[in-house]
């Protein structure tokens, strides 16, 4: 098993709507072994294929009751309301507040190419529905409550407590860009590519 490299905010990647996988191979099998490596080294619930530059149909999920493997997703029913704070890998650090649906039911087919249905609430619902975002090209700031995105390090004041600032989508989205054209500019300064 490998670690994949994530790609970060401004991907073009990210911003696509992905392929759909035409057949379940060993090297899909192998990429999803390998995605599921990445999501728990990077302390992940989740991760789609965009996020490692391929893009595909396809996501993994742990949301506690263990991996799981999506190629091909589709919800088919979303019921009630929750709001709660999403975060991303391939925006490390930035969170913010987001409602999505409560339980979602889920149609896929799995490493063996069966299609399976999955039902779910909770952190597993907001996790598929996040995941699935990826596929269609959407990230979690597209629908951030305004006023509550915020940067999250992990540091701790003096009290214990985390440490959050305050940001906007929009100022953190640039932040991004800008770390992204200087590490370009970074690495044609070193003759790298």
């Amino acid at each position: 098993m490998s670690i994949l490299n994530i790609v970060k905010y401004p991907d073009p990647v990210l911003a696509h709507v992905a392929e759909p996988v035409g057949k379940v191979t060993n090297e899909v099998r192998l990429l999803i072994n390998d995605m599921i490596d990445t999501m728990y080294s990077a302390d992940g619930v989740g991760l789609a294929a965009p996020q490692v530059g391929l893009s595909l149909r396809i996501f993994v999920v742990d949301a506690g009751d263990g991996p799981q493997e999506f190629i091909n997703p589709h919800i088919i029913l979303q019921e009630g309301e929750q709001t709660g704070v999403e975060g991303c890998l391939s925006l490390p650090g930035l969170h913010g507040d987001v409602t999505c649906s409560s339980r979602v039911v889920v149609r896929a087919t799995n490493r063996r190419g069966r299609i399976m249905t999955y039902a779910g609430e909770g952190l597993w619902a907001r996790a598929i529905q996040h995941e699935n975002n990826h596929l269609n090209g959407k990230l979690f700031v597209d629908n951030v409550i305004p006023g509550t995105a915020r940067w999250f390090t992990g540091a701790e004041d003096a009290e214990g407590n985390y440490i959050e600032t305050p940001t906007t989508v929009e100022e953190a989205l640039r932040l991004f860009r800008d770390a992204g054209d200087q590490v370009a500019t970074s690495c044609l300064v070193r003759g790298r590519s």
